[in-house]
């Protein structure tokens, strides 16, 4: 049986919550060095990066602008994070 691991999320108005995930699992998806914390916040970002992009360039009909905004700004902090574009990292651009 596999134990479970808990991290938690802080947001900005200090509301927080909780997710377990299998132990075990972070280190498989990690590099070497690197702190379990850091590759929950990879993931992280990576997620919401892509969804956003999915809802602005995938989605029927029109967008509106403050999403295209957010979408861009989370583009721009994806690449000051890891180095390279969302376009580089998933080899789909628009």
């Amino acid at each position: 049986m596999v134990d479970t691991e808990t991290y938690t999320i802080e947001g900005p108005d200090g509301d927080s919550d909780s997710v377990e995930l299998p132990a075990g699992l972070v280190d498989v998806l990690s590099e070497q060095g690197e702190q379990p914390t850091e590759v929950v916040g990879d993931i992280l970002l990576l997620s919401f990066v892509q969804r956003a992009h999915a809802i602005v360039h995938h989605s029927e009909g029109e967008t509106p602008e403050d999403l295209v905004e957010i979408n861009e700004k989370g583009e721009e902090l994806f690449e000051e994070r890891f180095g390279m574009t969302l376009a580089e990292a998933t080899g789909h651009s628009h």
